[in-house]
């Protein structure tokens, strides 16, 4: 590929290295100052044809102008993350001097990081020091990293009689999970959940000993500790009692709501997290990290030495007795970029109780929305939220007015939401997860809102 800008040597000059950085940094600076007045979407153009202009920050200008602008405070579809600046920084640095940060012997103070990341999220779901877990780039690969602990833990090596519980609304990554770990859907037990989306303890009981009948071997059950559809938790307690009396790997998908531990209303919704055997937290969606920042934790850190470790003779043997482990050494990566830093700086510069305000006043706006959806009759609201997911729809309505009214109400271009369905029905779903997203963006919904009603009625 020809540059459009002049030829710059692959080790720049002092000087060049000074321009590039100047013109990506007006670049940002522009984008984020703009950020609240700017679309939340951009143009519908082919965005297959790259653009052909004079300068670096012309160029980016043209590239990003398209698509979702996720940063965006009005930006409330799927499961928003707000990535913070102070993270990206950290990225910059670690992009740039590359260490191999994944091993004591190679960058000693960069996997204590890693280590003292995974310490401080064991911390707060309620695990002690003994715990293990890795950072990882998302939910899907967390979630598989638990499955293949859990496999090689509960089951022997012709593990094809093993059998998996989890919901119909478990994240669609714990299907893929199974089926990259060698599992074929007769292994996997999807349960209807009950009106509140979420695990009917009684319906897996019956489940897990109709299966044991048959000569199978349950040996796990996922739950979700915030849904991606409605932000539900399963009734962890519950779960966990029944797989202490079963034998069986408890995980819970924390991705979405583990960061909510960090208040009081969280830490009382999510009890019985820290009875689990494995959890899944994602810091890109509640620490409003850059998207690519997951974490798996394990209560058992041997299971999770026994599943992954494995050294080429070029490398230094694992000491097993030291309790500061190599990340690679808990992970089915090898070379990757070094990830602590990302998740530290941030935790390090703004402090644990600035997250904690944050998260605290997401879960006041999603209380807030639901108080104003439920004044507009023709609304149907389907959750009481627990995190910060509000899902609702046209009452006794077909799903193409459904769709129609979420399609006006993203022309809006300050706010944007997403669909999904719900027990059959198409149904619209707000998530507010950002660290931009404030009352006055609830307020700007709800006004496009009610400024697309009119539009989609009889």
């Amino acid at each position: 590929m020809k540059p459009h800008w002049p030829g710059i040597a692959l080790e720049p000059t002092t000087e060049e290295w000074s321009s590039l950085a100047d013109e990506i940094q007006s670049f940002l600076k522009d984008q984020l100052t703009a950020l609240d007045a700017s679309p939340v979407t951009g143009m519908e153009e082919n965005v297959a044809k790259l653009p052909a202009v004079p300068t670096l920050e012309e160029w980016l200008i043209d590239v990003f102008a398209s698509g979702f602008n996720a940063a965006h405070p009005g930006f409330m579809a799927y499961i928003p993350g707000g990535g913070l600046v102070t993270s990206a920084l950290a990225e910059w640095i670690i992009k740039t001097m590359n260490p191999y940060g994944t091993a004591y012997f190679a960058a000693p103070k960069l996997a204590e990081i890693e280590y003292q990341v995974i310490q401080t999220f064991a911390k707060w779901v309620g695990y002690d020091e003994t715990a293990a877990g890795v950072i990882t780039t998302g939910g899907s690969l967390a979630n598989f990293t638990a499955l293949v602990t859990a496999r090689r833990k509960m089951l022997p090596e012709n593990f094809l009689s093993g059998i998996l519980y989890c919901s119909d609304q478990a994240h669609h990554s714990i299907m893929k999970a199974a089926n990259l770990a060698g599992f074929s859907k007769r292994n996997l037990r999807i349960l209807e959940s009950d009106s509140n989306f979420k695990i009917q303890p009684e319906v897996l009981l019956q489940q897990i000993e109709a299966d044991r009948r048959e000569g199978l071997q349950p040996f796990m059950v996922v739950a979700s500790a915030g849904t991606t559809n409605t932000g539900s938790i399963d009734p962890l307690p519950e779960l966990a009692e029944i797989c202490a009396q079963q034998s069986m790997w408890f995980h819970v998908d924390a991705a979405y709501g583990g960061s909510f531990v960090l208040t009081a209303r969280g830490r009382a919704r999510l009890a019985g997290m820290e009875q689990a055997d494995s959890i899944t937290l994602d810091p890109h969606k509640g620490l409003f990290l850059p998207y690519g920042t997951g974490s798996v934790l394990v209560k058992d850190r041997a299971a999770l030495i026994e599943a992954h470790e494995m050294r080429g003779d070029y490398m230094p043997e694992l000491d097993r007795t030291r309790a500061h482990l190599d990340p690679f050494s808990l992970s089915v990566e090898l070379s990757r970029e070094h990830r602590g830093l990302k998740i530290w700086l941030p935790l390090l510069l703004h402090g644990e109780e600035a997250f904690q305000i944050a998260l605290d006043e997401k879960l006041d706006l999603a209380e807030y929305l639901e108080e104003q959806l439920q004044q507009i009759p023709q609304l149907e609201l389907l959750n009481k939220p627990e995190l910060s997911t509000v899902a609702f729809r046209l009452a006794d309505e077909s799903d193409a007015r459904n769709k129609a009214l979420l399609e006006e109400i993203n022309k809006s271009k300050s706010v944007y939401i997403s669909g999904t369905v719900l027990r059959g029905k198409y149904a619209l779903r707000v998530s507010i997860l950002s660290h931009r997203t404030h009352k006055k963006h609830i307020d700007e919904l709800l006004a496009a809102l009610t400024h697309a009603l009119p539009t989609v009625d009889r």
